[in-house]
C-alpha cells in the first residue's frame, strides 16, 4: 500500500523516500488561539505557556518562515481559530505565496458567511468536527451548546458542495454505542471522507465500524484504512516493536504554537515540550532532535503517535537505512 492511497493529500511514499533539511515544508501547523465558543469533554486545551492568542507579529513570522522553507500545505488551528481576528490575513499571505492547500481545522458552528469569506481568502479544506448523528447527543458532546450540532450540519452540508470537507468523529463511552449511524449519517452530509479515531481518553477499539457497507467504504479513503486498520488488531494510536524508532516526518513537518515549534500536533496537543523557538535554523535544529530522539522512550510518541504517521516513518526509515531504496517494490515489506 502506497502512502498516497490512505487519503491523506499530504503524505505519499516520495515525499517520504526524499524529506531532508533542504526539501519543501510538507505540512504545518499553526496554533492561532486557545478560544473556542464549545467545551467538548474530551478536549484538554493547552499547555499554560502557549495558551491564549498568539500575537499577529509572531504568526505572521512564523507563515514568512515556512514560506522561504517551500510550505506546500498548511493548516490553521485552535481552539476555534475562526475566532482569531488576524485569520483571513494570514491565509491571503499563504494563497499569495503559491500554498497549495489551505486548511481550517473548525468545529463549524460559526456563520456560514465567515467561512464563505475564508474560501475567498483562499482556503480550500475545513476539517469539521462532528461527533454525532443525533442533534441531542451531539449538543451535549459540544458542552451543551444549544443548537450547536444543527449549525455544524448545515455547514457542512454547504461547505460540502464549494470545497473539500472531512469530518472528525471522535468516540467516547456515550456515543460509541451509535457509532455506525453516525458514519452512515456523515456519508449524508456530501463530505468528502471521514476521520474516525478514539479520544485519548478512551482507545477501545472500534470494532463494529468493520460492519459498515463496502460501499461506504470505498468513497472514503481515510475512513477505509482506518477500518482496516481495526479488523487486523491495528490501533489508531501507539508504536508497534516493529516499528522505527525515528520521527523522520519531524524534518519537513511542523507545528507551532506562540512561535515556539513542536515534533507534531500530537505531541503538542498531548502537553509535550517544544523542540525550540522557531527561526531561520528550524529545519536543521530539528534534523539534530530527530537524531537523539528514541519515540519508544518517549511517552507521548509510543502511547500516542497516529498510525498514519507510523507509515510514513516506517517508509522514510527504509531509505534512510539503505539510500539505494527508491522503488515501490523494494518497500513491499515494510510495515505500514
Amino acid at each position: 500500500m502506497k502512502l498516497e492511497d490512505i487519503g491523506f493529500y499530504t503524505l505519499s511514499n516520495a515525499r517520504a523516500l526524499n524529506s531532508s533539511t533542504t526539501s519543501p515544508l510538507w505540512r504545518c501547523e499553526l496554533i492561532l488561539t486557545d478560544k473556542c465558543n464549545f467545551n467538548c469533554p474530551y478536549c484538554r486545551g493547552l499547555r499554560d505557556d502557549i495558551a491564549g492568542d498568539i500575537d499577529f507579529d509572531v504568526a505572521r513570522n512564523t507563515v514568512n518562515v515556512w514560506i522561504n522553507e517551500g510550505l506546500r500545505n498548511v493548516r490553521f488551528t485552535g481552539g476555534e481559530p475562526t475566532l482569531y481576528d488576524g485569520i483571513e490575513e494570514l491565509v491571503r499571505m499563504c494563497r499569495d505565496n503559491g500554498v497549495e492547500r489551505i486548511a481550517i481545522s473548525t468545529n463549524g458552528s460559526r456563520p456560514f458567511k465567515v467561512y464563505k469569506r475564508l474560501i475567498d481568502c483562499g482556503v480550500n479544506d475545513f476539517s469539521i468536527s462532528l461527533d454525532s448523528g443525533c442533534c441531542s447527543i451531539g449538543d451535549r458532546l459540544t458542552g451543551g451548546v444549544k443548537g450547536a450540532w444543527s449549525r455544524v450540519v448545515e455547514n457542512i452540508k454547504a461547505l460540502s458542495k464549494i470545497t473539500y470537507v472531512s469530518v472528525g468523529m471522535v468516540f467516547t463511552p456515550e456515543n460509541i454505542v451509535t457509532c455506525v449511524d453516525d458514519v452512515l449519517f456523515a456519508d449524508s452530509l456530501g463530505v468528502s471522507d471521514i476521520r474516525v479515531i478514539p479520544s485519548a481518553q478512551f482507545n477501545k477499539a472500534l470494532e463494529a465500524l468493520s460492519g459498515l457497507p463496502k460501499k461506504i467504504l470505498a468513497k472514503y479513503p481515510i475512513l477505509s484504512y482506518r477500518i482496516d486498520n481495526i479488523k487486523n488488531g491495528k490501533h489508531v494510536r501507539g508504536l508497534k516493536k516493529s516499528d522505527c524508532s525515528k520521527c523522520w516526518l519531524a524534518l519537513d513537518d511542523m507545528a507551532v504554537a506562540k512561535g515556539m515549534h513542536f515534533p507534531c500536533i500530537i505531541y503538542l496537543r498531548e502537553g509535550g515540550d517544544p523542540i525550540g523557538v522557531l527561526d531561520n535554523d528550524v529545519r536543521q535544529v530539528r534534523a539534530d532532535w530527530i537524531e537523539r530522539h528514541d519515540p519508544f522512550n518517549d511517552p507521548i510518541c509510543s502511547k500516542n503517535c497516529l498510525d498514519v504517521c507510523i507509515c510514513f516513518n516506517n517508509i522514510a526509515n527504509k531509505r534512510k537505512v539503505n539510500p539505494e531504496v527508491l522503488t515501490d517494490k523494494a518497500l513491499a515489506g515494510v510495515n505500514i
